[in-house]
């Protein structure tokens, strides 16, 4: 196999996109133009996504509807959840993106984990962490994300149920420490994992399908 890396700093250094340096902004959206351009680069006929279209159903609009292909241009259209239905057919310079696992809830990736006894990394499971709050989550305090001045910093048991960028995901607190807890945890609740954890998510009901008209996935 061959690992192709797409850099976003590349493409601020060049010029081809400019660093959002609002307070509180995430680099989400700067990934698209480099994502579209290492697929225009390498020439790719399809794209295995994972994360964006994964462990969220059911769940809120954002997360009720996947598209199977994109435009030359790398823009998505929202489709239905036509599961056993597929069309490989694409036109010269379009791409297929193919997210295998996106009609799975995160209970059904949980207990597939702990059915096959698939090792995860910790940081899924619950530990204590240095926390503050942020629009009414939890995020961790790290080199990439400091509270602003006057937010309090405190100790939590706390899990991450999604892994994405640090100034943009936050954890929840918890005491399941290893899978079985987590199973049961994740069986109870009625807020899924974006919804809970994903500060990007929060931007409109559609926010994902926003991103994906522009190429993010």
């Amino acid at each position: 196999m061959r690992l192709v890396v797409a850099r976003v700093q590349d493409d601020i250094d060049a010029g081809r996109t400019v660093e959002d340096t609002t307070p509180g902004a995430t680099r989400n959206r700067l990934q698209t133009p480099t994502l579209l351009r290492a697929i225009a680069e390498g020439r790719h006929d399809a794209v295995f996504g994972g994360p964006a279209g994964t462990r969220r159903r059911p769940g809120p609009r954002s997360a009720s509807s996947a598209s199977a292909t994109s435009s030359a241009s790398g823009s998505e259209e929202p489709a239905p959840e036509l599961w056993n239905l597929y069309n490989a057919r694409h036109n010269k310079g379009e791409h297929i993106r193919v997210f295998p696992l996106s009609n799975w809830t995160e209970l059904d990736v949980w207990n597939y984990i702990g059915d096959e006894g698939i090792d995860v990394p910790p940081i899924y499971y619950a530990h204590r962490r240095e926390v503050f709050q942020r629009d009414g989550m939890l995020m961790a305090v790290s080199e990439h994300l400091a509270p602003d001045a006057g937010d309090p910093v405190f100790e939590a048991m706390v899990r991450f149920r999604t892994v994405g960028d640090a100034d943009c995901t936050g954890c929840v607190e918890s005491m399941a420490e290893n899978v079985d807890l987590v199973i049961t945890e994740v069986a109870g609740t009625r807020l899924t994992e974006r919804g809970a954890t994903r500060a990007d998510d929060r931007i409109s009901e559609a926010g994902m399908e926003d991103r994906k008209r522009e190429g993010y996935f």
